[in-house]
């Protein structure tokens, strides 16, 4: 069966949502058209040259990448630089390019849930969760119609709250209306004020899904005229956000700890902060650059911070108060092509997919 690119895009963007990309990145589909057959697919953290070339050689029209290719503006295509190179290699021979980055790194079942389940972790959680997300969508329902509207807006996504599903609050109260020459109410006659016990339906959903909550209420609610208010929350979104935390079953010293992350990411060399002899049972940790993220990490107790590209002077701002672990950028990003192999054999298992044999790392140890 055929399957063409935005299918691919549909199922990864349900995955992890562009809206929730920083405002610096650059995620998407930078080459292909989306109604483009796809041959198969190939997975990688970068996308290069070298990448582009073994999509040609394993009959892959399709790129799926974390880090995009193209991150700032490109105002030529000379082939004067690796960026310009691989476009033009890509759209020569017809190879689409998605880009899916700090979208997948902010979604729960992103880039960091796949770091603490390599590490072992337990109970994990979001370490920075963020604000603005979230939306509450208050409804007027007659009775009759109560359980129905519910289930229509809980298939749509709404009512989750962290661990929950299918939450609402629910009041009774009484309703008035009257509509004019023109109307069909579904209760009542035009022309004359009607009263209706009604039922007030309260529920969040995540801004994203907001379309899709306000299409399934307007399917569902029998009224001609639908009320309804909606409500941008302050609240912190539990499942989005930045870096992550979770617990050992058991602590373990900081050199066993060392060892673990070392061996875990095929670590070529650690960059870590002195030993202290804490037991190490509280972990935060980042995929990429998460310097940001330090003051969140000691914030929240963690007995060690693991992420990478720390600057020499920012190694001091710990102040001894965790064991902080900068395994590399590469190394802390690497099984983010696992993530999007998950993801596609699961919606597609027939199709040909593909783990990039590519070694991206800049980076060289000596």
């Amino acid at each position: 069966m055929d399957t063409q690119l935005h299918q691919f895009i549909k199922v990864l963007e349900e995955l992890a949502p562009p809206a929730y990309q920083e405002s610096y990145d650059n995620s998407g589909l930078l080459t292909g058209s989306p109604n483009m057959l796809c041959t198969g697919v190939l997975l990688s953290l970068d996308c290069t040259e070298t990448v582009v070339e073994e999509a040609i050689a394993k009959k892959c029209n399709l790129i799926v990448a974390h880090h995009p290719i193209v991150f700032g503006g490109l105002k030529q295509l000379t082939g004067a630089n690796y960026v310009q190179r691989t476009i033009i290699k890509a759209i020569q021979n017809n190879i689409a390019i998605y880009a899916c980055h700090t979208n997948l790194d902010n979604v729960f079942q992103g880039v960091n849930a796949k770091i603490g389940d390599k590490l072992g972790l337990q109970e994990l959680r979001i370490l920075a969760p963020k604000n603005g997300l979230l939306q509450k969508l208050v409804t007027f329902v007659p009775n009759s119609h109560h359980l129905a509207v519910l289930d229509a807006l809980f298939a749509s996504g709404s009512g989750c709250i962290g661990n929950y599903d299918s939450c609402s609050f629910n009041v009774e109260g009484t309703g008035t209306f009257r509509g004019n020459a023109q109307s069909k109410p579904f209760i009542g006659e035009p022309g004359k004020r009607s009263e209706e016990k009604e039922i007030r339906i309260e529920v969040l959903f995540e801004t994203v899904h907001r379309h899709k909550v306000l299409r399934a209420l307007r399917e569902a609610h029998p009224y001609e005229e639908v009320a309804y208010d909606l409500y941008p929350l302050a609240n912190a979104h539990p499942l989005v956000g930045s870096g992550m935390m979770g617990n050992f079953k058991e602590a373990m010293d900081e050199v066993d700890f060392l060892n673990l992350v070392k061996s875990t990411f095929h670590a070529g060399i650690l960059r870590h902060t002195a030993l202290s002899g804490r037991k190490i049972s509280k972990v935060a940790f980042c995929g990429g650059s998460g310097s940001f993220l330090l003051k969140d990490a000691i914030r929240a107790g963690a007995d060690a911070y693991v992420t990478s590209d720390f600057k020499y002077h920012e190694f001091f701002d710990t102040e001894g108060k965790l064991l902080l672990i900068d395994t590399g950028h590469f190394e802390s990003e690497q099984f983010t092509p696992e993530i999007f192999y998950e993801c596609i054999q699961k919606n597609f298992p027939t199709f040909a997919i593909h783990l990039s044999k590519t070694n991206t790392n800049p980076i060289n140890y000596f």
